[in-house]
């Protein structure tokens, strides 16, 4: 058998930090025609496995990425990413959250709630973000290509143009190539796609996955079809005239899939039993509204989701095709585009705004509607801040886990009150007080201190420092340095209670205003070496003087008229020194040419 693409997965196991950095490393994937299953792709065994619990969105306004917590409806986190643009995605892997914008995709940390590295991706489109085990991906459908955020990160060249991609439980992605008809899986831990199966030359379809088994759709002659390592399964019948534009959601709302036809603005629930060669019953015609524009529904085990952008609603309708509730999608439209609808892992599906200014949550058992304005807050109290990875469900069957509550929250976790079920029962996540920030003017540099604040019981992991149009950092001592900004600065202690990190009060102090200090040579003499008189202006911010003289220099500190010598210099006839002056301020020049004094 043949297999897609070459050289083996990297098992070396790497810091976040190091994963993220080699994930866009392209793995060259040919995928014409069709190909056998590749060597060596079985999976490893899963060990413990988490579900994502709740879902994040990013706010270009706040220039932050939020985290809303479905079983609350509560905004429980914030992470600094300035400089999104409208409409950015994010997603999320066990550790580490990922902004994705057309232009770079920037990587935080959801322990420390802060950015840890900024990649270039492959390609400038908004990719399909799929959040399951050994991810999150992004599928690049124009330009074929898939990037695992996860570990083993990779990213894998299809070869072509892909449709929406769909993935199973264990977190095998599948894709099917538009030009040649190949059907292919990735899986989680294969750096190399393989190609199973062919859809016949000129039909059209969509993949899907019901029972936990990806399923192609075939819009051309209305059948769906089982895809394995073995192939196509046996063809059943769809019971109804499916158009190529048919949008086929990823996922099966009980046994049966869900399918908008935007042609008759019908929604379609088509029985999957013919797959088993049981009895089919007849598809579930559902009307939407006529003058509405419907993108692919949204599905969990029991609701299906689907948005009229016309009128930016969101509508939910029970596995029977009864309504369930119906809601408008407040935010603008503009540069982000229409409403995003996604799947969380813990059975809600999350309707953001195109601008991310709200997130509508729906509950995946009955259906009904719930609302989070992201409006720069977060949380209802203040003792709040813990870190989402904190509050991960074990996903139910994997090893050392256990069943997640039907509310969707960790037994024994409220984020309403702090309570976490790693610092042991009734223990408050209390975050730390606020520490005194100072900002001073030093040479060349703003320096920052702080002192140690009250960590209200919690253990100091480091402190997390902000500045206006910079990447937040992680500092373990008090103080840091920064050059080139204004505005304010903000200081915070993270502290840890057992496994869980919580996010202090902060603290800030404004950076004093300053101009760029001036400098005037006013005399060169010849003694032992070059002795440079100079006069600085530092407009009151310490500064140092630098002077050159071909490849040789001195500097010192400077304010008004300040002498500054070169040693170890010869020289004949008329000479050129250049003088430089640095502050927090900026910096200044003055040049120097003639033939100095002698002593």
């Amino acid at each position: 058998m043949e297999s897609t693409g070459s050289g083996a997965p990297d098992r070396r196991r790497l810091s976040a930090a190091a994963r993220t950095r080699v994930k866009f490393a392209a793995i060259v994937v040919s995928c014409a025609g069709l190909v056998g299953v590749a060597a060596g792709q079985t999976s490893a065994s899963p060990g413990l496995q988490f579900t994502q619990v709740g879902h994040w969105v990013y706010n270009s306004a706040f220039g932050s990425a939020f985290h809303v917590d479905g079983s609350t409806n509560q905004v429980d986190a914030q992470v600094r990413v300035p400089g999104g643009e409208p409409g950015s995605q994010v997603a999320q892997g066990e550790q580490s959250g990922y902004v994705v914008q057309r232009s770079r995709v920037t990587v935080f940390s959801k322990s420390t709630l802060s950015v840890e590295d900024t990649l270039t991706p492959p390609a400038t489109e908004q990719p399909v973000v799929l959040e399951v085990a050994g991810g999150p991906y992004l599928v690049y459908r124009n330009a074929g290509q898939v990037v695992r955020l996860g570990d083993p990160a990779a990213t894998v060249a299809a070869g072509g143009p892909l449709s929406r991609p769909a993935a199973t439980g264990d977190g095998t992605v599948w894709l099917h190539r538009i030009d040649s008809g190949s059907l292919c899986e990735l899986p989680k831990d294969a750096s190399r796609l393989a190609c199973h199966a062919q859809l016949e030359q000129g039909h059209s379809g969509a993949l899907t996955v019901a029972g936990d088994q990806p399923v192609l759709v075939d819009t051309t002659s209305d059948t769906l079809r089982t895809v394995g390592r073995q192939g196509f399964g046996e063809p059943a019948a769809t019971g109804v005239d499916l158009p190529a534009s048919a949008q086929v959601a990823t996922g099966a709302v009980a046994d049966r899939l869900a399918v908008v036809d935007p042609e008759r603005n019908q929604l379609l629930l088509i029985d999957t039993a013919g797959l088993h060669k049981r009895p089919v019953a007849k598809p579930i015609v559902v009307e939407l509204p006529k003058d509405g524009r419907f993108a692919e529904p949204v599905t969990t085990s029991n609701v299906v989701a689907v948005v009229d952008e016309t009128r930016n609603d969101l509508l939910t309708y029970d596995r029977t095709g009864a309504p369930k509730d119906r809601a408008k999608i407040p935010g603008k439209g503009g540069a982000g585009g229409s409403p995003r609808l996604a799947r969380g892992e813990d059975n809600r599906i999350y309707a953001d705004s195109a601008d991310g200014s709200h997130v509508l949550v729906v509950n995946g058992e009955n259906g009904s509607i719930g609302g989070v304005e992201i409006n720069g807050e977060t949380g209802s109290s203040p003792s709040v801040q813990a870190s989402v990875q904190a509050s991960q469900e074990p996903t139910p069957g994997a090893t050392g886990g256990a069943p997640p509550n039907p509310g969707g929250a960790n037994p024994g976790t409220n984020p309403g009150t702090g309570n976490n079920p790693g610092t042991g029962p009734g223990v408050t996540l209390t975050p730390a007080a606020a520490p005194a920030v100072t900002v001073k003017a030093a040479s060349g540099a703003f320096t920052v201190t702080w002192n140690q604040p009250d960590l209200r019981g919690g253990t100091l992991v480091h402190y997390l420092v902000s500045a206006q149009g910079q990447a937040d950092r992680q500092v373990t001592g008090q103080s840091t340095q920064y050059t080139g900004i204004s505005g304010t600065v903000t200081v915070r202690a993270v502290t840890r209670f057992g496994s869980a990190t919580v996010r202090g009060k902060p603290g800030s102090a404004t950076v004093p205003a300053v101009t760029p200090p001036t400098v005037e040579i006013v005399r060169v003499r010849s003694t032992i070496g070059l002795v440079v008189t100079v006069n600085a202006d530092t407009k009151g911010a310490p500064a140092t003087c630098r002077v050159s003289f071909g490849s040789a220099s001195a500097s010192a500190s400077c304010n008004g008229a300040t002498d500054i010598t070169i040693t170890n210099v010869a020289w004949f006839g008329a000479i050129t020194i250049t003088a430089t002056i640095t502050n927090a301020g900026g910096s200044g020049t003055d040049t120097w040419t003639g033939v100095p004094q002698v002593a």
